[in-house]
């Protein structure tokens, strides 16, 4: 007996639509979250010992400005000597001359194996060691300059070398997996085209090495913003050495936190728009499809979704 076989291509209504899953539990545990925070931010909100009219008062008070502008400068001032000094840290650990080698790999055993609060105090009281800052020929009479270490030290210069001297330690790490990431064989094709390394270095292999770079160096300069609160210990006129300034004299030491709080979050707010803005430009071309943020997914979860029609469809 003959058969024949159907070649004709099977109809698809593409009008059909397609329904999500329903997960039913994370709705349920979205509630309860919801729930828990709207509870906690109510017993704050109503709690008379919270003292919301000090809060108010001193939120924009120019002495906490004064500690902002501070708290600024003292991050954007080590981050750059941090960044600066830990890329060339990054670039002496990557050398094959050993003494360099050495000497990088000190510096950031040094300053990644004591604490920050240390350093800074040391820093701070630095003229307990030195009374005086020489600079000249060493194991000579033969000075360039000399001055009191007290007076060169203040604790502001002795803030931003604590903070700026172990950031570079730990940015010198960033950037040395950065360049590690990128791929020998770029800079194998510069030196063939005549470039210098110094030249393949700056051109090449570092712009490349950001996308690595960016997302935890950003981390870094958030986190540096938040440990300039410990430049409190040294009295260096920072946002928190203000407010502790504030209740030691009204005794209000909650209320205080609060607007220190609300400070550095809204600092590191503004923080994170340069960094996402830094990792979509320097992520260009890496990025695999494009990133849904759960709080839109919420919203389209339940909707239904239109399959998409054919090329035939559409032609029609």
């Amino acid at each position: 007996m003959a058969m024949t076989l159907n070649t004709q291509p099977a109809q698809v209504d593409q009008d059909q639509t397609v329904v999500p899953v329903r997960h039913y539990g994370r709705w349920v545990a979205a509630l309860a979250a919801v729930l828990a925070l709207a509870g906690l931010v109510g017993s704050l909100a109503t709690n008379a010992n919270l003292r919301w009219d000090i809060i108010g008062h001193y939120l924009f008070a120019d002495l906490i400005f004064d500690g902002l502008v501070t708290t600024l400068w003292l991050t954007i001032a080590a981050m750059v000597l941090g960044l600066g000094l830990g890329t060339v840290i990054a670039v002496m650990r990557l050398s094959s001359n050993p003494v360099l080698y050495a000497l990088s790999s000190l510096f950031v055993w040094a300053f990644r194996g004591t604490p920050l609060l240390v350093q800074i105090i040391f820093w701070g009281y630095a003229g307990a060691l030195y009374k005086n800052v020489l600079i000249g020929i060493p194991f000579t009479d033969v000075t360039f300059f000399q001055a009191e270490t007290n007076s060169l030290l203040t604790p502001a210069v002795a803030a931003l070398l604590a903070l700026g001297l172990n950031e570079a330690a730990y940015a010198s790490e960033i950037v040395r997996a950065g360049i590690q990431s990128v791929d020998s064989g770029q800079t194998e094709a510069a030196h063939s085209l005549g470039m210098r390394p110094a030249l393949t270095m700056r051109r090449i292999v570092l712009p490349q090495a950001m996308r690595v770079i960016i997302p935890p160096m950003g981390n870094e300069t958030i986190n540096m913003l938040k440990m300039t609160a410990l430049v409190s210990v040294i009295a260096a006129h920072d946002l928190m050495s203000n407010v502790q300034e504030v209740y030691a004299q009204n005794y209000q030491v909650i209320p205080m936190l609060v607007v220190a709080s609300l400070w550095y979050l809204a600092l590191v707010s503004l923080l994170s728009i340069p960094q996402a803005w830094l990792e979509r430009r320097y992520g260009r071309g890496t990025t695999q499809g494009d990133h849904i943020s759960p709080l839109r997914r919420m919203f389209t979860g339940f909707t239904r979704v239109t399959a998409p029609k054919t090329g035939k469809e559409e032609g029609r």
